[in-house]
């Protein structure tokens, strides 16, 4: 019973913990039938960054269970207890970081340039499309967020 309590708690983590995404090429239901802004723009720039795990406390919480329930099983009474706080501490401190590390995204930081002159830096995670300086994108926002595309080339 008890192991089927901690698989069932270390999944729901796990599974939790992916779901998050900022991708260009997911878009959210609310997202879905919204009228959006568009604008023309070139890239000057693009490099790689990491965006930065998040830490909802999911993973330390479902850490600590695991670790207390885990530690609490070991020797007697007396010791089970001691063991058992130790379990969870030690769960939760790698419960949070399981959490931050399945959370991060590799992702790109793409200078732009407005046809205003104006510069703007955008930073998203990869997608399918792939960017290069000098590449006509056309900027989509919607609801606050922005995500840049390759322009698709019109024939006059």
């Amino acid at each position: 019973m008890k192991a089927l309590f901690v698989t069932t708690v270390t999944a729901a983590a796990l599974l939790l913990g992916a779901c998050s995404t900022t991708s260009p090429d997911v878009i959210r239901p609310g997202d879905a039938q919204r009228l959006s802004t568009v604008q023309d723009a070139v890239v000057l720039n693009v490099r790689p960054v990491v965006v930065e795990g998040q830490q909802q406390g999911i993973g330390g919480t479902s850490g600590a269970v695991v670790g207390g329930i885990a530690g609490s099983s070991v020797g007697g009474r007396r010791e089970g207890m001691v063991i058992g706080v130790l379990g969870a501490v030690a769960g939760a401190v790698i419960g949070n970081s399981i959490e931050r590390f399945g959370t991060r995204e590799e992702s790109v930081e793409i200078l732009l340039q407005l046809p205003s002159g104006e510069r703007r830096a955008l930073v998203q995670a990869k997608g399918n499309e792939n960017f290069a300086p000098g590449e006509a994108v056309i900027l989509v926002s919607t609801g606050g967020k922005t995500r840049v595309m390759k322009a698709v080339a019109v024939a006059r």
